[in-house]
């Protein structure tokens, strides 16, 4: 069984990831906490590959990291690479972007999710990036996922993340697209 580093603390996004990855024998950890990494790139996927290079060195090991964020049209693409310091608290966040939004009529936007896997020497074995467009809803509808959720309208589904059933959220997100793309490469690692 293959050990794979998830780039994170955060034990939320190591049960999501391991639910994306449910049929690899491989045996997801997370880093450890005193193992910081400063995100500097300037985009999704250069932080991706920041933070999974930056863990398969340190510890030796194969790594996973995943950046992602949400860009909205109107505000030249922000929050983007900044989408989880918008504010201090999920509520934060989504008041600030919906008060800069205005009441814009253009409110296209989309969530991206950049994934790197990295090699124990820390050179990248593989990358993804996925993307769902969208639209911003003027007040949050749904009480399920976190973040941005409440506020992102997919016109297809005519549902918010937060108003979506898990599997099929899974499916469309930004997410769910950008393992869609890495999983068939993984079975050959």
């Amino acid at each position: 069984m293959k050990k794979l580093i998830v780039a994170t603390s955060n034990p939320g996004k190591l049960k999501e990831i391991r639910n994306y990855l449910i049929e690899l024998d491989w045996k997801l950890q997370l880093k450890p906490d005193t193992l910081e990494i400063e995100e500097t790139g300037t985009t999704f996927i250069e932080n991706a590959c920041l933070k999974a290079s930056k863990v398969a060195q340190a510890l030796g090991e194969w790594a996973i990291a995943d950046d992602s964020g949400l860009t909205v049209d109107a505000l030249k693409g922000a929050p983007g690479i900044y989408s989880a310091r918008y504010g201090k608290t999920d509520r934060d966040r989504i008041e600030r972007l919906l008060r800069e939004l205005g009441k814009a009529d253009q409110r296209q936007g989309q969530f991206v999710c950049a994934i790197a896997i990295a090699r124990q020497d820390g050179s990248i074995a593989l990358h993804s990036e996925g993307i769902c467009p969208g639209e911003i809803l003027t007040s949050p509808r749904g009480m399920g996922g976190f973040g941005y959720d409440p506020i992102f309208y997919v016109p297809q589904y005519k549902q918010t993340f937060a108003q979506m059933p898990p599997d099929i959220k899974r499916k469309v997100s930004h997410r769910g697209k950008a393992f869609e793309a890495l999983l068939p490469h993984l079975y050959k690692i």
